[in-house]
């Protein structure tokens, strides 16, 4: 089948390599020259497990194709996916102006029947926006091709996307054609041969779907984060009551470990836009808001510990610090609770020596750009030299398991603050640690 992505991004990258993995002719575009030149050239402007190499691959295979001319990408294909950005307006809202342009763009352009697919994360009803404006672009060339537009929300987890599109737990699609979702079937057959995982659905539901999911997953988070706080001042140990209310299989273990708070580019940005599509509805969404308040306060639980330890003022105390993605198996630091913790500490005259396996030129050029105070070194032992304590705020593999005698060497004093409760299995109060994680006294 002859596909057109467009955009280029996170989502589009995965889903548009992913399909050309299967045979599927291919065509990325986007309207950054940049970022197509330097796929053409092999460069992956992202980091996600296995992808760089499924690219290559497929390229030079001929099933997948780079361009910013959307024109040309169209004219052959049966499908039409946008992936184009939504990001969250200055009122909590999913900002419609990327996906609506690339719409007029496709009225403007399209010569065939085609089915465009929502893949970004977007509002319900949006797929009424996009059928409207596509319609006005051919109306105003008298043109009368046949069009579908139906939704598609990605399931996609940082880190392992490529596994998560291989081998899907659901591919949901939301339309009220038949033919389009037939054709959407034969696309995801290869997805779908061992089990069916094919769900459809009418098109308002599947973009509600997308918001439900992750809000529940959120609202997973927000719980146990909210239970670790209740159990460190009842002298309970949030570990252990993880333990004892995942072995119920109706809570299960995924999604319920208590830690520094969630962020990344899907759970902020769609909790905050489900409670502003309850709004414009009439409806306050109080749990919603409860999640996203609770999770704002946990990214700074770790800065208040140290705060308690050291006091208000921290001049002269540098801080060893492990891990700034917002999770591992990726270089995203959007919403990361490592932003949150170094400028609070950095405000209050802490120094701070970072290590990140993917993340570091992320926080250079963009998210602590202007952070003064911040040293970025080459290994995890490395920020350790003459730190006050450690700090560690991603669980990446490789800080599993580190050398303790080690980490007591290089540290000033045996300290580890653990916003990901990493440690708690290690009895590192018996190694002599002063150890201090979430949700235990």
């Amino acid at each position: 089948m002859n596909i057109a992505v467009v955009g280029s991004g996170y989502v589009g990258l995965v889903s548009g390599t992913c399909f050309a993995e299967m045979g599927n002719k291919v065509t990325c575009v986007d309207i950054d020259l940049k970022k197509i030149e330097k796929l053409e050239n092999g460069i992956i402007p992202i980091f996600e497990p296995g992808l760089e190499q499924m690219v290559l691959k497929n390229v030079k295979n001929k099933n997948l194709f780079f361009t910013t001319d959307l024109s040309k990408a169209i004219s052959d294909v049966d499908i039409v996916f946008i992936a184009v950005g939504t990001p969250m307006g200055d009122d909590g809202s999913a900002d419609l102006q990327y996906v609506l342009a690339v719409a007029k763009s496709i009225g403007l352009t399209m010569q065939r029947r085609l089915i465009i697919v929502d893949k970004s994360t977007v509002p319900v009803g949006t797929a009424d926006k996009v059928k409207k404006t596509i319609q006005l672009e051919l109306d105003a060339r008298n043109s009368e091709l046949e069009f579908h537009v139906i939704s598609n929300p990605e399931f996609l987890k940082e880190g392992a996307a490529i596994a998560d599109f291989m081998k899907p737990d659901r591919v949901i699609i939301g339309s009220d054609n038949d033919y389009a979702i037939e054709k959407m079937k034969q696309l995801y057959h290869p997805f779908c041969m061992s089990h069916d995982r094919f769900i459809a659905m009418d098109i308002r539901s599947a973009e509600m779907t997308k918001y439900a999911a992750n809000a529940m997953l959120a609202t997973k988070i927000s719980f146990m984060n909210e239970i670790a706080n209740i159990c460190e001042r009842v002298g309970a140990d949030a570990n252990q009551v993880r333990i004892g209310i995942g072995s119920d299989a109706r809570i299960g273990y995924s999604f319920i470990y208590p830690g520094a708070g969630y962020g990344g580019s899907c759970f902020p940005k769609d909790v905050k836009a489900l409670k502003k599509i309850a709004e414009e509805n009439g409806y306050k969404a109080k749990l919603i808001e409860s999640v996203e308040n609770v999770n704002d306060a946990q990214k700074l639980v770790i800065a208040n510990k140290i705060i308690k330890k050291y006091g208000n003022d921290l001049t002269g105390l540098t801080f060893g610090l492990w891990g700034l993605a917002f999770k591992p198996g990726t270089d995203d630091m959007r919403e990361a609770p490592a932003i949150y913790v170094i400028k609070e500490l950095v405000k209050r005259g802490a120094k701070i020596q970072a290590y990140d396996p993917k993340a570091i030129e992320e926080a250079q050029e963009f998210y602590l750009k202007d952070v003064e105070g911040v040293n970025y070194c080459s290994s995890k032992y490395e920020v350790l030299k003459n730190a006050s304590a450690l700090i560690l705020l991603t669980e990446w593999k490789e800080f599993r398991s580190p050398d303790f005698e080690e980490i007591k060497r290089q540290l000033k004093s045996p300290i580890i603050f653990d916003g990901r409760n990493q440690y708690n299995a290690f009895n590192l109060e018996e190694k002599g640690f002063e150890y201090h994680q979430i949700g235990k006294q």
